[in-house]
């Protein structure tokens, strides 16, 4: 029993390392491209060197990081591929989420909240913010197929989108367009028109791929 609780200690300690790790990511703390150094990582969060690897792992599982042969972790830079599939799947969940609503959900309410952080965000033109909100706002969609396995799918999507974001060399020309869109969707969503929403969703998310492509393209 004591080994076998050693090793769920060790899974809990490398889960909590994966999702500090993960918020840092998404939050742009380290960026696309980034070299994550091992000794100041165990150092700064006191961890040892075996539990980092692991979250490591877990975080390349998620195409979050990408081990490079000798030359150590890094932050993944997506390419234009990426993007492409990453919006395929987004347009597969996020439509089929909205397109059979009759009445208003009860997801709606995160939504709005989300709607409203987005506000807030710009009157302090905190852009980075307003993309936080955003990412609020399409996890709550996804939430719409109550499905757990689709709420993971859906984390995982959206943080491997903000390393896209992170690479916009204006964020606030950007998210500032896709608050009024949210908002639109949000409308038909709490009038429980779904096939509306799933009009609004599906040209959101044309728009935003190709503006991403683009600046990739350009780049």
């Amino acid at each position: 029993m004591d080994a076998d609780r050693k090793l769920f200690d060790r899974a809990s300690t490398v889960e909590l390392l994966a999702a500090a790790l993960r918020e840092r990511i998404i939050k742009g703390v380290y960026l696309p491209g980034e070299r994550l150094a091992e000794e100041a990582i165990v150092k700064s969060l006191k961890v040892s060197r075996n539990s980092l690897r692991e979250a490591f792992r877990l975080l390349t599982h998620e195409r979050l990081l990408v081990h490079e042969l000798n030359r150590g972790v890094f932050v993944r830079k997506l390419t234009v591929d990426d993007v492409v599939d990453l919006y395929r799947v987004r347009k597969l969940v996020e439509c089929s989420a909205v397109r059979r609503l009759d009445t208003r959900p009860p997801q709606a309410d995160d939504m709005v909240e989300a709607v409203n952080a987005g506000d807030l965000a710009t009157k302090n033109e905190d852009w980075r913010g307003l993309g936080t909100a955003n990412m609020m706002f399409h996890q709550a969609v996804g939430e719409l197929a109550d499905s757990p396995r689709i709420d993971e799918l859906m984390r995982n999507i959206l943080a491997e989108l903000r390393l896209v974001f992170h690479t916009m060399a204006d964020p606030r020309r950007f998210h500032e367009p896709y608050l009024e869109r949210n908002k639109e969707i949000l409308a038909a969503i709490e009038a429980g028109d779904g096939p509306r929403a799933e009009r609004l969703m599906l040209k959101y998310l044309e728009d935003s791929e190709q503006q991403i492509v683009a600046a990739y393209r350009s780049a």
